[in-house]
């Protein structure tokens, strides 16, 4: 199973707060986990406005060195393109980051991980896992 991270996972991790979500981490290989390139961006951005951006960007390096980018191909536009038509039918849109995370995740048959659990639900399809809730909060 390929775990994708969405940007609040990753500031979660960077903050170092979480216990559960240290372990989640431990217990996996970084080779099972991808980063979208879009939260690599969001990352990237934040760090770049930080008050303290040297620092917030070494911790941003370090952070990514891991795990693969995984970039935002032609198989994800087609899924991006898909998914938002489906939505914006609906009535039910998402974030425009997210919906390229979204499309990301489903190109390339991954889990997003993710805190966000009200916005990625409305996503038919994608499957998501909080590694902040007990047990992974496996939907």
């Amino acid at each position: 199973m390929t775990f994708f991270l969405d940007t609040d996972i990753c500031i979660f991790a960077l903050r170092g707060t979480h216990p559960a979500l240290i372990e989640e981490f431990q217990s996996r290989k970084p080779d099972a986990i991808k980063i979208p390139s879009i939260v690599a961006a969001e990352l990237w951005l934040g760090a770049y406005k930080s008050s303290n951006s040297s620092t917030a960007q070494k911790a941003v390096e370090a952070f990514l060195e891991p795990f693969e980018i995984i970039s935002f191909d032609d198989k994800g536009a087609e899924a991006y393109a898909a998914l938002r038509a489906d939505l914006e039918e609906k009535g039910k849109p998402i974030g425009p980051n997210d919906l390229v995370i979204a499309a990301t995740v489903l190109a390339h048959r991954g889990v997003l991980v993710t805190h966000n659990l009200k916005e990625f639900s409305q996503v038919p399809g994608l499957r998501t896992q909080d590694w902040l809730a007990s047990g992974s909060g496996k939907k």
